[in-house]
């Protein structure tokens, strides 16, 4: 499908290593993920804040023993910086200064590379599309404190354990999943414009009821993630695309 790359802004992400003695453990009491499990392969998870919401959408990987690398929506690494210089200011690890990533895919897996052949605006777009197509949502300035892990599907996806401890936000996470479900969770969507524009929403713009997570331009209009209740997308004019199988299930507890 052809695109074009001028409606929308290209996604750029910044690794930081977080190395040291309580690396581990700081990142267990942050993180919506295991830490524990974490391998070589990065795996999407979030930081939350206080009321449950996405503070920090991020994708980590163990690099080697105390040593763990995250990556970031470059908009969103200096406040990472922050956060983990404010609540690790009595833990014994070291943050390096945000470095680029480039964003691709590999064996039709949305990824990350250092390598600089990657940095190509054909390369970015067709990570976007394809992290698009498969639910690989990116958490960006304009939309941090928006969403619940739960609403994007993230337990779905790894990226969190309902059965490792504390951690930030974890009381609400865990009650919305133990005793209720999101009304409102992530679809795969297209549509043909934004209230007869013709052009492509941003991430974090409304439509109506429907909330953009993420949007790319096609050549027939564009294609987004997007948050909203089965009953408010029916009424909304956009088409509902397949999300991969994995994504497909009851966002609820399973009975």
């Amino acid at each position: 499908m052809t695109q074009s790359i001028n409606a929308v802004t290209l996604a750029q992400f910044s690794q930081l290593s977080i190395q040291g003695e309580d690396a581990e453990k700081f990142l267990q009491g942050q993180l919506t993920c295991n830490v524990t499990k974490l391998g070589l392969s990065y795996q999407a998870a979030a930081i939350g804040n206080l009321k449950g919401r996405i503070e920090f959408g991020i994708w980590i990987k163990k690099q080697a023993e105390k040593h763990y690398d995250v990556v970031i929506s470059t908009d969103c690494a200096e406040a990472l910086q922050g956060h983990l210089k404010k609540f690790g200011a009595f833990s014994k690890f070291d943050t390096s200064t945000p470095m680029p990533i480039y964003p691709c895919v590999i064996d039709n897996v949305p990824t990350f590379s250092h390598q600089d052949d990657y940095n190509t605006s054909e390369n970015i777009q067709a990570w976007m599309q394809s992290s698009i197509a498969t639910g690989n949502y990116w958490i960006v300035a304009a939309t941090q404190g928006e969403f619940q892990p739960q609403e994007l599907r993230l337990h779905q996806r790894g990226g969190m354990d309902y059965d490792k401890g504390c951690y930030l936000g974890q009381e609400v996470i865990a009650r919305i999943y133990f005793k209720s479900a999101p009304k409102a969770f992530l679809h795969y969507v297209k549509g043909t414009s934004v209230k007869g524009s013709g052009t492509t929403p941003a991430a974090g713009e409304k439509l109506d009821k429907v909330q953009v997570v993420n949007a790319i331009t096609t050549s027939e209009g564009f294609e987004a993630l997007v948050v909203a209740r089965p009953e408010q997308l029916a009424e909304s004019g956009l088409t509902i695309l397949d999300l991969p199988l994995a994504l497909q299930a009851d966002v609820a507890r399973p009975k």
